[in-house]
């Protein structure tokens, strides 16, 4: 039953390790039901990577999107009976053309989802390195308050663009930051426009993702922090779990951590993406006719083997 919504490989991402076949036959092996695949979407020019210095050109990143989406397809119908997959993308809001990029990709593409992040501030990487992350900031006054604060703007226009199914790792801005376990509660700005953003989620109904990667990158909350959380379960916002994995090493890695999480925000129910007609089903994204998202009791997931690993 455990199941991740966000994930990448080696294959398509330069960050990542492992074929994306390995990386799907390592959730199978873990006993997850449902697993999405969500390479990075391809990105202008200026926006590249610096492990992607191979790509010459936009054309030749997008050429790597479109041979993921022919295997991914692949993978779906050879695991069919195994797993449930689904094929998507992680749509990044970095400057006014990542609108057209991902406007691209779902005309260009019969995706089943995306989950739509923000991992720029100014146009300057945020979780990249703390080199870059100081010079975003140097950018927002110079203080940690000020990023935090650019950051929830960017991302309210990431979502008003978007409305992204998955709404991935909503506060990653604390990655770099000076204190990554602060309560954002403590800078009543940033707090606000928080709140603005989940009721705007809430609203539309996206899903935010309980994302573990921050817990394998040293914090001791997953994405999002607890506190907010709490405050998206008061607006009835929907949860659902990702592990963010990049490469075999990662699938489902400190799962049982967000499970703890999970407990002390209060979080009583998840839901799961899942084939149209599905029971325990709620409203679906109308993009998306064919999947809707299936709802999943705690009881029923903390019943799961894979917690008994």
């Amino acid at each position: 039953m455990p199941f991740s919504h966000h994930s990448h490989s080696g294959q398509f991402c330069g960050h990542a390790a492992n074929t994306l076949e390995e990386v799907v036959q390592s959730a199978l092996s873990k006993g997850m039901s449902t697993f999405c695949l969500t390479e990075h979407m391809p990105r202008e020019a200026a926006d590249f990577y610096p492990e992607e210095v191979d790509h010459h050109d936009e054309a030749s990143l997008a050429k790597l999107y479109d041979d993921f989406y022919v295997e991914a397809r692949r993978l779906q119908k050879a695991y069919a009976s195994q797993i449930q997959l689904f094929v998507g993308f992680e749509g990044e809001w970095i400057r006014p053309g990542s609108l057209k990029l991902c406007q691209t990709i779902l005309e260009k593409h019969d995706v089943d989802m995306f989950v739509g992040s923000v991992h720029h501030v100014h146009t300057v990487p945020i979780d990249f390195d703390t080199p870059m992350y100081h010079k975003a900031r140097s950018l927002s006054n110079g203080t940690d308050e000020g990023i935090f604060a650019d950051y929830f703007e960017s991302q309210y226009e990431m979502l008003q663009a978007l409305k992204p199914p998955v709404v991935a790792h909503f506060d990653l801005i604390r990655l770099k930051s000076d204190d990554p376990e602060r309560s954002f509660k403590t800078w009543p700005q940033v707090w606000d426009k928080i709140e603005r953003n989940l009721k705007y989620i809430a609203a539309y109904g996206g899903v935010l993702e309980l994302n573990s990667s921050s817990l394998r990158k040293g914090m001791t909350e997953p994405y999002p922090q607890v506190e907010i959380c709490k405050r998206f379960i008061e607006l009835n916002g929907r949860f659902t779990l990702s592990d963010d994995s990049h490469g075999v090493d990662q699938v489902g890695l400190n799962f049982s951590r967000v499970l703890e999480s999970i407990k002390k925000a209060g979080i009583e129910e998840l839901v799961c993406l899942a084939p149209a007609g599905s029971p325990n089903s709620v409203a679906a994204d109308e993009r998306f006719p064919h999947v809707i998202w299936a709802t999943i009791s705690l009881k029923e997931l903390e019943a799961h083997r894979f917690w008994k690993r």
